[in-house]
């Protein structure tokens, strides 16, 4: 279970991996307002990038600053006014230096695992109650990424979509999102089973 990055990890060649990279990134697939940026992350980029709507909104404000993003002004008469933002060729240029640094392979730092690690001293009930929660959880991850694929690729299939679509960015971070939640979920069960059927028998 990789451990999500933290935005003051540090990457190779003194460029640091920050989110400032991550709002970049969604922002080049088009116009978006903080409150849309939050949904995204949320829903798209949870499996591989965590942050807060606080966050993110204190990050466009920094990018804008920057010159890294340009923001305009939308006036609305039924609801509050908004800002739309969108990625400048600056911005373009710094992904571009972002993209051209080796990665750092992220590990694993998983409070579950340290469960399971200490469960042979354990009564292993809450042990097994937690993996199956988890189990759930990655579920009903599954079931939105699944539903996410499908909203990205439309009519195509997958195959046809891969080879001839200009925007696979997306759905192949969707595609790892979905893979590591069904692992965890397989891996989650599994282990829960293993444990119960390991339980000793009450009298």
């Amino acid at each position: 279970m990789p451990a999500r990055r933290h935005p003051s990890s540090l990457g190779v060649g003194g460029l640091t991996m920050a989110l400032r990279h991550a709002v970049l990134a969604v922002l080049l697939d088009g116009e978006y307002s903080g409150y849309q940026l939050a949904k995204i992350f949320d829903v798209s980029f949870s499996n591989f990038w965590y942050a807060v709507p606080q966050q993110l909104y204190a990050e466009l404000a920094k990018l804008e600053r920057a010159g890294l993003i340009a923001g305009r002004q939308v006036i609305q008469h039924d609801r509050p006014n908004k800002r739309l933002f969108t990625v400048t060729p600056a911005g373009l240029a710094e992904l571009a230096a972002f993209a051209a640094v080796p990665s750092k392979p992220s590990s694993i730092r998983e409070d579950l695992l340290v469960m399971v690690q200490a469960v042979d001293r354990l009564d292993p009930a809450p042990v097994i109650a937690q993996l199956e929660e988890r189990a759930g959880i990655a579920a009903a991850k599954v079931e939105l990424f699944d539903r996410t694929l499908r909203q990205l690729r439309g009519d195509l299939t997958e195959e046809t979509f891969l080879r001839e679509s200009d925007q696979i960015g997306p759905y192949l971070t969707c595609l790892r999102g979905r893979r590591f939640e069904q692992e965890n979920r397989e891996w989650c069960e599994w282990v829960a089973a293993l444990l119960r059927a390991r339980a000793p028998v009450p009298g």
